[in-house]
């Protein structure tokens, strides 16, 4: 099967095109991340996202690839167009305009609505750019107590905003072009690009471990093996389909019988996706998130409550997992059944 593809490879050039394209545009984002912003000292930063990893920055830094731990140009990432794309979509239950404009102006509706995606994704690039250098010029660092930004003031806040405006926009037209030109879902790519750059950290870190005695060889034989076959289940599960009958009634022409078949519609199993992972993680660590900015004790004890290796925690993501995958399905799949008398 592999020597397959790489014959389809050497024979099809439309194929090595788009492969070299989606290549070439990834590399491109991947340097965009090591882009600083002006103004940031480096070495403070670097302290500083070290201290809150199991935070919501933590989980901000690890869909931008590490841009935001850099506080690179390329820092939002692509949270800002996903917001603006979940917008709107739960726009579409709510507005019988855009609605309609989905549902009923076939490709003209569409192009409307991606464009609004887009002036959303800049106004929501805009907040956050904002917000981030707000929070980014009251923060020191957890160990020299040095401040993280050299440029205070209303300077620095402007070239934030429009550096990661740029920034994000950038992003965004690269993910559709690598979608348009390229192989697979552009934006799902740059995500996967920025999450498997921490695999060889993880890897050479887990080599350490071992060669120190904390970690057995058996016990990473025993890793790899469930990673594999939760990667298996995962891939299972993404492409399952449940395959609901529809049965064509017959009819007659002339003296010929016409109809009678049987097919199927697919529909995934899974609807939602990735979407109920991503919000129940991030509403679990806003406690942790909000007691690293304050010195309150009993916001400590809270976000302690809420920590990964409690039960508390993994009850409670477990059930917003389940709450958000009904949630986002009713937004997205919307049944509709009618009968004639």
């Amino acid at each position: 099967m592999a020597l397959s593809g790489v014959e389809n490879l050497a024979r099809v050039p439309e194929l090595r095109k788009r492969l070299l394209w989606t290549a070439l545009l990834l590399v491109a984002y991947r340097l965009g991340v090591h882009v600083p912003v002006p103004g940031i000292d480096a070495v403070a930063l670097k302290e500083f996202f070290a201290s809150v990893q199991n935070t919501l920055f933590g989980i901000f830094d690890m869909f931008s690839g590490g841009g935001l731990s850099n506080l690179s140009v390329f820092a939002l990432g692509v949270m800002p167009y996903i917001s603006a794309s979940i917008i709107m979509q739960l726009l579409q239950v709510v507005s019988p305009d855009i609605k309609r404009m989905a549902k009923e102006e076939g490709q003209a509706g569409r192009k409307k609505i991606t464009q609004y995606t887009r002036y959303g994704t800049v106004l929501i690039t805009l907040v956050q750019g904002f917000g981030l250098a707000t929070v980014l010029e009251s923060m020191h660092s957890p160990l020299t107590n040095a401040p993280l930004v050299i440029m205070t003031g209303l300077s620095f806040k402007l070239v934030t905003v429009i550096t990661m405006t740029a920034g994000t926009v950038l992003i965004m037209w690269l993910g559709e072009q690598i979608t348009e030109k390229g192989i697979g879902n552009g934006i799902s790519l740059i995500i996967f690009s920025g999450i498997v750059t921490g695999l060889p950290r993880a890897i050479m870190h887990s080599i350490e471990l071992i060669g120190a005695g904390t970690f057995s060889i058996f016990q990473a034989i025993i890793l790899v093996v469930f990673m594999l076959a939760v990667l298996v289940g995962i891939v299972f599960v993404e492409r399952a389909q449940r395959r609901i009958p529809i049965h064509y009634a017959k009819r007659q022409v002339g003296r010929k019988m016409y109809g009678g078949q049987t097919t199927h519609l697919p529909l995934k199993v899974n609807t939602a996706g990735v979407i109920p992972p991503i919000f129940a993680s991030s509403l679990l660590i806003f406690p942790a998130t909000v007691a690293g900015f304050s010195s309150a004790p009993w916001l400590k004890d809270v976000a302690s409550w809420f920590s990964p290796s409690t039960v508390l925690y993994n009850v409670l993501f477990i059930g917003l997992i389940v709450f958000f995958c009904f949630f986002y399905t009713a937004i997205i799949l919307i049944p509709r059944t009618s009968r004639k008398t």
